[in-house]
């Protein structure tokens, strides 16, 4: 069960990388500007972050495995879709298709390992092993991708998902038990729509702010609506019986905690591979497949630390793998805010390699932090809010540090690109301090005396 689950977070992990990879020859196929790569990886992690809530508390009602192989099929299909995408839009709908199938998978597949693995250590371990997937995918998503890209086009990094998720749908339908909470939640309609009108209007506002100007009715009118968004979600879902995000899961500071940890890690990451591989395709000239080579030690690295880091929440609990988790991305990325086209390789690769450790262990003690305060039956909820926060972290990484860049372009990406990057890597460097402070202070004793007391107030 744990390895057809981790397959589900393989694919997805693939898809992201590939993606990212494939990034200047779409930009240079479909002629789009970078506002327009932007849309290409935050229309797939916004719609999965809206989702994802509502994915899991549907599993937990409807049935586990039934939404799981569901999720698989629509992803799938989402996949084979996009390699056939005439133009820019057809493809940001379709990775949106994706997206819909994507949040039925992981915060699914965390809430059937949690419920097989009861004893806390086993299911550190478990955890462990699923945050390993993270950093396997990872590794191969640049160099497969490097290879496809420059072989068959950007059109078949969506064709490895198609074998994957079929065999995916197979397996599960064979040894993946059905399970479901004992007590069913209603759908939240009005809670659903106000977590997508918020992403979405912060989301947009931030992507397409440097270029139709920050001042614009546009843009002021897209902050307004997501700040109305907030302030309704905040007075609407403590008065529901069964809401879509039950707000007291944050009034424990490790699950709050882990949450903002989530966001700033996933900040960093997405930032970090969105500007490096612009950087190596056009401001080095590097190839898709030496772009790929060049970013597979972060990737090893994370393969190798993800594992270990779940051992170690397991022995010492999360502070200790937070705290070197997050000063290890800080150091990994100082060094890229003094970025040229002339950087030596051995400047690059020692920041690739401590940057995938420090990724590589913080994963396990956000999942794990995530759901062991929580009751079993919420398993799905409480999981699919940790994967929201990794995906909306995305969403921002993508859309902040992206806008940053923008903003101090002046249009040459073989000149230009390297000194505007800077203004991002600094953005990075604060998301490594958030990770390495927060892991501080939300772990102590008081912290995990607020995550009993939350235990015992949400209804099993």
């Amino acid at each position: 069960m744990l390895a057809i689950c981790c397959l589900s977070l393989f694919i997805v992990g693939l898809d992201n990388t590939i993606v990212n990879i494939a990034l200047p020859a779409l930009r240079a196929d479909l002629d789009t500007s970078v506002s327009g790569l932007q849309w290409v990886l935050d229309a797939y992690t916004l719609v999965l972050a809206s989702l994802l809530i509502l994915a899991g508390s549907t599993a937990d009602r409807v049935g586990r495995r039934r939404t799981f192989q569901t999720g698989l099929a629509l992803f799938t299909v989402g996949s084979l879709l996009c390699s056939v995408a005439p133009g820019l839009g057809w493809l940001i709908v379709f990775r949106m298709m994706q997206a819909v199938g994507g949040s039925m998978l992981n915060p699914v597949a965390m809430s059937i390992i949690t419920n097989t693995f009861t004893e806390p250590r086993e299911r550190a371990r478990a955890i462990g092993v699923w945050g390993g997937v993270v950093g396997l995918s990872m590794a191969l998503g640049p160099v497969l991708g490097g290879v496809l890209v420059e072989t068959l086009g950007w059109r078949s990094i969506f064709w490895i998902n198609v074998p994957v998720g079929i065999t995916a749908v197979v397996l599960t339908a064979l040894f993946v038990p059905e399970s479901r909470a004992p007590r069913p939640r209603r759908i939240d309609l009005v809670g659903q729509a106000l977590v997508l009108i918020l992403l979405a209007s912060i989301t947009y506002g931030i992507i397409e702010g440097p270029g139709v100007g920050w001042g614009s009715a546009e843009i002021v009118g897209c902050f307004v609506l997501g700040a109305a968004a907030l302030a309704g979600l905040l007075r609407y879902e403590p008065r529901r019986a069964d809401p879509l995000l039950d707000l007291r899961f944050f009034r424990s500071v490790p699950f709050s905690g882990a949450t903002l940890i989530a966001v700033s890690a996933f900040a960093a990451l997405a930032g970090f591979l969105f500007l490096n591989t612009l950087y190596l395709q056009d401001a080095r000239g590097l190839s898709a497949l030496h772009a790929g080579l060049h970013t597979l030690p972060m990737a090893a690295m994370t393969a190798v630390f993800a594992p270990l880091s779940g051992r170690l929440v397991a022995a010492r609990g999360a502070r200790l793998p937070l705290i070197l988790a997050g000063t290890a991305m800080t150091l990994a990325v100082l060094p890229l805010t003094r970025l040229t086209t002339t950087t030596p390789d051995a400047v690059l690769i020692g920041c690739y390699l401590l940057f995938g450790i420090g990724f590589g262990l913080v994963n396990a003690p956000i999942t794990n932090t995530a759901v062991a305060g929580m009751p079993r039956a919420q398993a799905g909820v409480a999981a699919a809010v940790a994967s929201t926060s990794r995906q909306v972290g995305g969403s921002l990484g993508v859309a902040v540090i992206g806008a940053a860049v923008v903003s101090g372009f002046d249009g040459s990406m073989a000149t230009g690109f390297a000194a505007a990057s800077h203004a991002g890597w600094w953005i990075i460097v604060g998301c490594g301090f958030a990770v390495l402070t927060l892991g501080v202070v939300t772990t102590g004793r008081r912290a995990q005396a607020t995550a009993q007391r939350v235990e015992d107030a949400v209804p099993a």
